[in-house]
């Protein structure tokens, strides 16, 4: 009995020293030194510089469609400041109209008027320019380098400008050249109207003045002489006028509208040889027609019955 407790009490006891230094575990492998390229989280940005193609343009699309989106509802706002300045005007020569003894003053405050409209829309013109001038930056140096990439030449700063476009946004035109565009297009004729309108209503109402003495004592308003009045809506309107012609040299814009030497008469030529090409088209499949008749006249003549041609087959020469 003495002998199987000893058995028990050595396989179930401790090791001692003697046994743990004769069965040692061989050591376990090191392991090999983590890369800290390969374990090193993948940031956000270098996860997006490793974009698959599709992906790349799926991405690019989408910024497209947002940008157009941005531009259109800065292009709406625009005809929105127009509007008031054509309604305002329109209101102002109905009134000033409709009965002689309506002041004419009112003419020169809706110039006022149309004029602070025109800064306005000077502004939300620039902010218009933004978007549009990323329209027109991935329209040049993306899409059409897919439609045409042999005969255009490789555009690679187009990426570089758009991407520091997107980190500091700024105005692609100045003040000057805004206004200037903004009133050749539309309010140059507005103020033009006015000015002739106020002529007219001063010299029509009450009546027809004789002289030009009668019609400077008419552009009199309240304590202000008519010279006087006649003299700043001189000086204004030829101010206007002299703006809107020392503003045209000013293209530092992009946007939609393109350089003239740039237009050049490709698409003529290429809807020119288009036509051609559909006429030879045309013409030949005139000629096909002609033949397969003639083969049904051919055989109706000598067999006395309308044969069926196989259109598959190509015809004869």
């Amino acid at each position: 009995m003495a002998t199987n407790r000893d058995v028990r009490q050595r396989g179930s006891g401790p090791l001692s020293g003697e046994h743990v230094s004769g069965r040692l575990r061989p050591a376990p492998p090191t392991p090999p030194e983590p890369n800290p390229e390969r374990t090193a989280p993948q940031s956000p940005t270098a996860t997006l510089r490793r974009l698959s193609p599709a992906e790349f343009n799926a991405a690019m699309i989408h910024f497209y469609r947002g940008e157009v989106q941005r531009s259109n509802t800065w292009r709406n706002r625009l005809d929105t400041t127009t509007n008031w300045a054509v309604i305002t005007a329109g209101a102002t020569l109905s009134f000033a109209f409709s009965s002689p003894t309506n002041p004419h003053f009112v003419i020169p405050i809706n110039s006022i008027l149309v004029a602070i409209f025109l800064l306005m829309e000077a502004r939300r013109y620039r902010y218009y320019e933004i978007w549009s001038s990323r329209v027109r930056v991935l329209e040049t140096g993306y899409f059409a380098q897919l439609l045409a990439p042999e005969s255009l030449p490789p555009d690679e700063e187009w990426a570089a400008h758009l991407a520091s476009d997107l980190i500091t946004p700024h105005f692609t035109i100045s003040e000057w050249e805004a206004v200037g565009r903004r009133l050749r297009r539309n309010y140059l004729w507005i103020f033009a109207l006015l000015a002739l309108s106020w002529n007219l209503k001063v010299y029509l109402h009450p009546d027809p003045a004789y002289n030009f003495d009668i019609f400077i004592q008419r552009a009199r308003v309240g304590v202000v002489p008519g010279w006087l009045v006649f003299t700043v809506g001189f000086i204004f309107n030829a101010a206007v006028m002299i703006f809107a012609i020392g503003t045209v040299k000013l293209r530092e814009a992009t946007g939609e509208v393109l350089p003239r030497h740039e237009l050049a008469l490709h698409p003529l030529q290429r809807v020119s040889s288009w036509t051609r090409s559909a006429a030879k088209s045309s013409s030949r499949t005139v000629l096909r027609t002609k033949r397969a008749r003639h083969r049904v006249r051919t055989s109706a003549s000598t067999t006395g019955e309308l044969k069926k041609i196989d259109i598959s087959e190509p015809p004869n020469r």
